[in-house]
């Protein structure tokens, strides 16, 4: 059947019917591939675990209930989206128990990998002796949890307060250094991604994430971009517009600078060399307080460092974290030093579910299980591993404009034309469904939509990249 099938695609002529023919390909083989393998198509690598039959709704159901009871601005990958229903470690199953390569990691959240027995265990055995008091009563797990945290951080960076997510994360940093500075502005990056709470959505550069609500207080400073931006990768030519916006657009005083590492949902753009150290220069000369977003660049994703800001040789007044912190728990948490953190004592400063008991355990559990199974070292070498095919893939293929970032957060950006750089929109969502029919999600991102995000769990293998960038090629190679 399947040759019948790529015999009629090969004698297609019309583009559009060949594509259809090469997916409906990919759909009849995807269960063959994954359990016996094909001549010339790649073979997901084998996996201990099978999980029990699932007796739930079918996708269907769920599609039709969410349109109707869940807000209409939820959005979902691929033509036909997909009911995950089971994890483990790298690795997610469908309704039909179908086992898919886990290259996004949740939006780079899974850290530890799917249902870790380790962060499991932590998560049950504290739910079973307290699952919520208050912050206002002791508990050990949030002191324990902050400790292990702040030693983790460099300088006098340790003092921890636990929020919820990243965007309250991000919330939390920019009013303490506004409070802390006496000053408003607040200098963030073109295409960053901050989160879309009030304040936070003013940090956020791209219009497809901000809505038409007032946002005071907030610049956006060239983006140094290594490449579409216009000075490639001179970091220090990018840096000069945070300095002439502190001349220019402000009274000379600002309150603070934020900045990813890696812009995640940006597209995975890697700062350009030189440029951090310059801009902490100028905000800290102007009296601002240097915050770094480690939501995603975090928690030891990038390999090289278990901090993305490390990479660039700078030490920041506050971290934001949250994602990979719990590897899927919802937290977050705010570092800084002792006397910053002292301006939250002018009022009263709650957070009724920051530092939950059951949170914490499993962030602390989380902790552990980066160091016992050192998955920084394992993130630095599959990482470099993944890097080094993929950018053979570039060599390869003309609609792969590039390939960046570290570790196991990686960004390929696909164009229609290598020399002006033209998104391609359409083909990334095609390759998407595509390596979804053949057993691997990744996410995408950027601007426009154009690239490809590899941020699968830190305990992905070199087995697993393979197979990952075997699925693209052979993917990339019928379009």
């Amino acid at each position: 059947m399947m040759k019948r099938v790529l015999a009629t695609a090969l004698r297609r002529k019309d583009h559009s019917s060949r594509r259809r023919c090469f997916s409906h390909l990919a759909q009849s083989a995807a269960p063959i591939i994954e359990e016996f393998g094909d001549v010339g198509l790649p073979k997901m690598p084998p996996f201990h675990y099978s999980p029990p039959p699932y007796t739930g709704p079918r996708a269907a159901e769920i599609l039709q209930k969410r349109g109707e009871f869940l807000s209409p601005s939820m959005f979902y990958f691929y033509q036909k989206p997909l009911n995950v229903v089971d994890g483990k470690m790298q690795y997610l199953f469908d309704e039909d128990g179908r086992r898919y390569l886990d290259a996004f990691g949740g939006i780079a959240t899974v850290c530890c990998g799917h249902c870790h027995p380790d962060v499991v265990e932590a998560i049950v055995n504290q739910t079973k002796r307290l699952q919520h008091s208050t912050v206002l009563y002791l508990n050990n797990v949030i002191a324990d949890f902050a400790e292990a945290l702040a030693s983790k951080l460099p300088g006098d960076l340790k003092v921890v307060f636990f929020t919820n997510s990243g965007t309250e994360a991000n919330e939390l940093a920019m009013m303490i250094a506004r409070l802390y500075t006496g000053c408003h502005d607040i200098i963030s990056l073109r295409n960053a991604y901050h989160g879309n709470a009030a304040g936070t959505m003013g940090a956020t550069a791209q219009c497809n994430w901000k809505f038409n609500v007032p946002q005071v207080g907030i610049h956006h400073a060239l983006n140094p971009d290594e490449y579409r931006g216009v000075f490639g990768s001179d970091g220090e030519k990018y840096a000069k517009d945070v300095q002439e916006i502190i001349e220019f657009g402000t009274c000379g005083r600002v309150a603070g600078f934020i900045a990813e590492a890696i812009q995640g949902v940006g597209g995975i753009i890697e700062l350009a060399p030189g440029y951090l150290p310059a801009a902490y220069s100028s905000i800290r000369k102007a009296g601002g307080l240097c915050i770094a977003d480690e939501v995603q660049a975090g928690f030891a994703r990038t390999g090289s460092h278990f901090w993305g800001f490390e990479a660039h040789g700078v030490v920041p007044d506050i971290v934001t974290i949250a994602k990979g912190i719990g590897n899927g728990i919802p937290i977050g948490a705010v570092v800084t030093t002792p006397e910053i953190a002292q301006v939250l004592t002018r009022r009263s400063y709650f957070n009724t579910f920051g530092g939950n008991p059951v949170c914490t355990a499993g962030g602390l559990a989380v902790l552990k299980v980066i160091e016992k199974q050192e998955l920084q070292q394992n993130a630095f070498v599959v990482g470099s591993h993944l890097k080094e095919r993929l950018t053979a893939l570039k060599d390869k293929y003309e609609i792969i404009g590039d390939v960046r970032g570290r570790g196991l957060m990686l960004g390929v950006e696909l164009v229609t034309d290598r020399r002006s750089k033209t998104p391609a929109k359409v083909e990334t969502l095609h390759i998407m469904d595509q390596m979804k029919d053949m057993g691997v999600l990744i996410g995408k991102g950027g601007f426009y939509g154009n690239v490809f995000r590899v941020t699968p769990p830190l305990c992905f293998t070199k087995e697993d990249a393979d197979f990952l960038v075997d699925v693209m090629d052979y993917t990339v190679s019928k379009m």
